[in-house]
């Protein structure tokens, strides 16, 4: 069969792995939710799909990646062909983007993939569940624990530049982040040395305080350092303040060890470097 992804949730991570594999003459189906999204992926090359409503094709596809977040009542995507899946016996790998929000709150301690799952937020929770549901469908299943993503057109410049960023100071708080392509190029590793059964934490190798990234990210522009503010002072959102309710450090060693990955972007000063850089080329 023609090594073929379907990519259900084709979104900013799933696309830079498909513009890897494309390179190498895959064929890519992508799930997506409109039509104006389906004609941006088609100009892609991705043969686009809108789902939820149309069929998924999983009988045509040799790998599946899924990005799809679990909502209140479940994984979106276990419940609308679950069934098909436990009988997919011909997929020869399948992927599941989860979060690092799975380990919960560790006030700044390092956690790997052998810690234990405590997720202290409701999204986080609905993860440890997703996981589970997807692991117990019999799939040779790899999960990919993300740590914050940013790249093009996502991250501190836009805030930055926009005059909304904020140096949100608490103390103790750290995060750990991951370039989108570092994601791509761990996908496209497991895909080529796959290992059901494993699970991957995705990031760099500084878990840092999200305060300095945007204070680095401003002096690269020129532009003013955002003034800080107290956590205990902020007005953030509910989700933007479950996002400090946790502080912890996430260890990459086995994506290098048994994938044998090299970070494109080991820390968020090389990233964020590379991609004003990419800016400044592309005009």
């Amino acid at each position: 069969m023609e090594r073929t992804l379907l990519s259900i949730g084709h979104g900013y991570s799933a696309r830079a792995l498909s513009r890897r594999l494309l390179t190498e003459g895959w064929r890519i189906i992508g799930t997506t939710r409109s039509a104006e999204k389906a004609e941006e992926l088609r100009r892609e090359g991705v043969e686009p799909v809108i789902w939820p409503g149309a069929l998924l094709p999983i009988g045509e596809v040799t790998h599946l990646v899924t990005s799809v977040a679990p909502d209140a009542e479940g994984d979106p995507v276990l419940r609308d062909v679950g069934e098909e899946l436990k009988a997919a016996s011909h997929l020869e790998w399948v992927g599941y983007l989860s979060t690092t929000g799975v380990y919960g709150d560790r006030r700044g301690a390092w956690v790997d993939e052998n810690s234990d799952l405590r997720p202290a937020t409701r999204r986080g929770q609905a993860r440890v569940k997703a996981e589970a549901e997807w692991r117990a469908l019999g799939l040779p299943l790899h999960i990919f624990r993300l740590a914050g993503i940013y790249g093009p057109d996502r991250g501190a410049f836009s805030k930055v530049r926009k005059g909304t960023a904020r140096r949100i100071i608490k103390k103790g708080q750290v995060f750990s982040r991951t370039h989108v392509e570092d994601i791509a190029q761990v996908l496209h590793a497991s895909i080529l040395r796959p290992n059901p059964g494993a699970a991957y934490n995705v990031c760099d190798d500084d878990p840092a305080p999200p305060e300095d990234v945007i204070a680095f990210a401003a002096e690269l522009l020129g532009l003013p350092v955002p003034e800080a503010v107290p956590f205990e002072q902020a007005e953030m959102s509910e989700m933007g303040r479950s996002f400090y309710a946790e502080s912890k450090r996430v260890r990459n060693d086995r994506i290098k060890d048994e994938l044998g990955v090299v970070l494109l972007y080991p820390d968020y000063r090389t990233g964020l470097r590379a991609l004003l850089e990419a800016e400044s080329q592309t005009g």
